[in-house]
C-alpha cells in the first residue's frame, strides 16, 4: 500500500483465496479504506464453491492489466499464489472445463481412500506429474487426476502438446523474503489479530448460512480449524496453534516456490523493495 501510493499504481490480487466472496478476515483482504485509497482488482470475484483456474486468471488479469495501462497507470500484481503468477508470466495449457461430477467423485474417493492411494493412482497414469506433486497437495493431485479422467491424456502430455496461453506483457518479479524468525513472528501476530477482528464470527455466519461443506472443500488455512472449534471437535487455543503452524508451513513452501523462479529479485524489507521500484 505504501509503495502503491508513491506513483500511478493499481493493485491486482494474485491470491486465490481473496477471489472468494464472504471469506474476508481469514484471507486478509484489503480493508475498505485501502481499496478507497488505491484501486484493487480481482478480489471478491467468485462464490464459495465456484471453480476458478489459472487459465481463467490469465484472462482476467490480462483484461485488467490492459484497462490499467489505458488509464496511464501501472499494475502491481501482488499475492502468494505462485501458480497463478507463473501461469500469467510463463503460460499454461488450455484444457476445457469438465463435468463437476468428475471432480466431486474424485474428492469423495480421496476422502475415503486417502491421499496416498490417490497419489499412487496418479503415478500409474502420469508418473512425471506425480513426481512433482507432494502427496499432501490435494489441489494439484485432484487436478492432475481430473485432467486424465476428463481427457484420457495426462497433464504431462497436455503440457507437451496442448495449446498455450499467457499474458502478452513483460514482467518483473520482486519477492519480499524477510528473515525467517521475523517472518514467523509476523505470521503468529497476524493470526491473533485476525481472531481479534472477528474471524471466528465470520466462520460462524458462514456455517449458519449452510456453507460448511464448501468451506471444508476450499481447504483454506484457518477456516477448517475454526469450524472444528464451532463443532466442538477442538478448542480455540489448540486450533489457533494449528493455524499458526500451518501458515508458517505454507510460507515456507512459498519461499521454496519463488526460489525457483528465474529472475526473481529478493528484498528483506518493504523499504528495500520500495526503494528498488521507485528508483527503477
Amino acid at each position: 500500500m505504501a509503495l502503491a501510493q508513491t506513483g500511478p499504481y493499481e493493485i491486482i490480487s494474485a491470491d486465490s483465496r481473496q477471489l472468494v466472496r464472504h471469506l474476508d478476515i481469514g484471507t486478509a483482504k484489503p480493508s475498505p479504506a485501502d481499496r478507497a485509497a488505491v484501486p484493487h482488482h480481482l478480489i471478491d470475484l467468485i462464490e464459495l464453491g465456484e471453480r476458478y483456474s489459472a487459465f481463467r486468471f490469465i484472462g482476467d488479469a490480462s483484461r485488467v492489466i490492459g484497462e490499467i495501462r489505458r488509464r496511464g497507470n501501472l499494475p502491481l500484481i501482488v499475492g502468494g499464489t505462485g501458480l497463478y503468477l507463473r501461469a500469467l508470466t510463463d503460460g499454461v495449457v488450455e484444457i476445457e472445463p469438465g463435468d463437476m461430477q468428475v471432480r466431486l467423485q474424485l474428492e469423495a474417493e480421496m476422502d475415503s481412500l486417502g491421499v496416498e492411494v490417490m497419489h499412487e493412482r496418479l503415478k500409474q497414469v502420469d508418473p512425471l506429474e506425480a513426481s512433482k506433486i507432494h502427496p499432501n497437495n490435494r489441489v494439484r493431485l485432484l487436478r492432475a487426476l481430473e485432467i486424465f479422467t476428463l481427457t484420457g491424456k495426462s497433464k504431462s502430455e497436455w503440457h507437451a502438446t496442448g495449446s498455450h496461453r499467457k499474458a502478452d506483457c513483460t514482467f518483473q518479479y520482486h519477492c519480499l523474503n524477510p528473515e525467517r524468525e521475523l517472518l514467523y513472528q509476523r505470521i503468529n501476530l497476524r493470526v491473533e489479530e485476525m481472531l481479534r477482528s472477528g474471524w471466528f464470527a465470520e466462520v460462524e455466519r458462514l456455517a449458519k448460512a449452510g456453507m460448511t461443506d464448501q468451506i471444508r472443500r476450499a481447504a483454506i488455512i484457518g477456516y477448517g480449524q475454526l469450524l472444528d472449534v464451532l463443532e466442538g471437535k477442538s478448542g480455540l487455543e489448540e486450533s489457533t496453534s494449528t493455524i499458526k503452524q500451518e501458515t508458517r508451513r505454507y510460507a515456507k513452501r512459498q519461499v521454496t516456490w519463488f526460489s525457483r523462479q528465474a529472475g526473481c529479485l529478493y528484498y528483506a524489507t518493504v523499504q528495500e523493495l520500495s526503494e528498488a521500484l521507485v528508483g527503477g
